[in-house]
């Protein structure tokens, strides 16, 4: 019989909060984290908004020595898994470090670690290459640095799915768990990627927002939408088995109840048109937590802002619920924080649990004119009601579709 899996703790990093309180009041009150790029000259791009991280500093989270060999998205994970581990009040010393393990995953990893290195390169040749280059770049290093600086010795995950890197880490964690191969499990995701080459590629793609008015830039669901803003930062969770939790009083916020997780086998960079996989993949969480599709009032969704995401996801849940879709309650995180890319699913996570403890819906910022294609309830404003369930969407390039369930303990 499969372990029941509760979350004990929760670290954010994010563009609008160096912490989960500090988050989500910035999402209760609509507050978003855009404005102007300043990590590089952006003058000649089409793309000028993004939402950085403000006045992060790792000095706060690690000592100096740590900190300079880690890249900013394992600095990220770092700060956010000490936040969530503190949390938790998971005592290392009273653990079995190997039923303690680490699932975090990051969809790009140091895209500043390979600018910084390969004009090294061109410009003074292959010997003053960073020795440490490999180690510093690679997205399983988030991971690896959680590991080692928390003494976490269990089975230890990188998962890359893009966009839904997040939501599949957590995800897999979830599973570990439930068959028995820890019992703890510090999961979630990380990125930063707001560097020249990221932002271009991006552009290249036509998936950013050319909007410079920070108000209108991310407008998920919107009719005026226009592409997706690039966020970063980081989410972590403490999952832990339900007895082990209760032995030792920790506090519960919600229970993990299903994940599913399906591909569209459709396009690189489209969600399938009918929205049929990412659908498959809710209905799979629904049925792993043994959750009726008319039980769901809340999805937090996936929600980019540009025009095929929101389309087809609008679509996917349709084909999902069917008439009970007008019941349901679907916003956007993304509107405040934009993409966090990897990072993505696990602050929505977050997001959500902290909804379910306050009784809070949070409005879907920025969201004004209807789109007569989306005939959803996006959530103009917010609502406070119960939130029995809450379904967490992420949806990534490659086709890559992921839906956590969570349910109130």
């Amino acid at each position: 019989m499969s372990r029941r899996v509760v979350i004990t703790g929760m670290g954010a990093i994010t563009p609008t909060g160096l912490n989960v309180k500090d988050f989500f009041d910035a999402v209760k009150e609509g507050r978003h984290g855009f404005g102007p790029i300043t990590k590089f000259d952006s003058t000649d791009y089409k793309c000028h908004v993004a939402a950085e991280v403000k006045g992060f500093d790792p000095k706060n989270y690690m000592d100096a020595k740590a900190a300079r060999r880690m890249e900013l998205f394992c600095q990220y994970a770092v700060a956010a898994a000490k936040e969530a581990l503190e949390d938790s009040g998971l005592l290392m010393e009273e653990e079995d470090p190997y039923r303690m393990g680490c699932s975090v995953g990051s969809g790009i990893g140091s895209l500043q670690a390979v600018e910084r290195e390969y004009d090294k390169l061109v410009n003074k040749g292959p010997s003053r290459v960073n020795p440490l280059l490999v180690p510093l770049m690679i997205s399983n290093m988030a991971a690896g640095n959680v590991s080692i600086y928390f003494g976490l010795k269990g089975k230890s995950l990188n998962v890359v799915t893009a966009c839904a890197t997040g939501t599949h880490s957590i995800g897999e964690a979830f599973r570990s768990i439930q068959y028995g191969e820890a019992d703890v499990m510090v999961a979630g995701g990380t990125e930063s990627s707001v560097t020249p080459i990221g932002v271009a590629g991006f552009c290249a793609l036509t998936a950013l927002s050319g909007v410079d008015d920070p108000d209108r830039c991310s407008l998920p669901f919107d009719r005026n939408r226009s592409g997706f803003v690039m966020g970063e930062g980081a989410g972590i969770l403490v999952l832990e088995e339900l007895s082990h939790a209760l032995s030792r009083g920790a506090h519960i916020y919600a229970e993990i109840a299903g994940y599913g997780a399906t591909s569209d086998a459709y396009h690189i960079t489209s969600p399938a048109e009918d929205g049929m996989g990412a659908a498959k993949a809710m209905l799979a969480a629904l049925s792993d937590g043994g959750v009726r599709p008319e039980d769901i009032t809340y999805i937090n969704a996936h929600g980019t802002g540009t025009h095929h995401n929101d389309l087809f996801e609008t679509r996917a849940i349709r084909q999902a619920f069917g008439a009970h879709a007008d019941k349901i309650r679907v916003n956007s995180t993304k509107s405040m924080v934009g993409h966090l890319l990897g990072a993505a699913g696990a602050v929505e996570l977050i997001t959500c649990v902290k909804e379910m403890e306050a009784g809070l819906i949070h409005k879907t910022a920025g969201y004004k004119t209807p789109d007569p294609e989306l005939d959803l309830d996006y959530c103009a404003e917010a609502y406070e009601e119960e939130i029995p369930y809450a379904l967490s969407n992420s949806l990534g390039f490659g086709g890559h579709n992921a839906s956590l369930l969570i349910k109130k303990y």
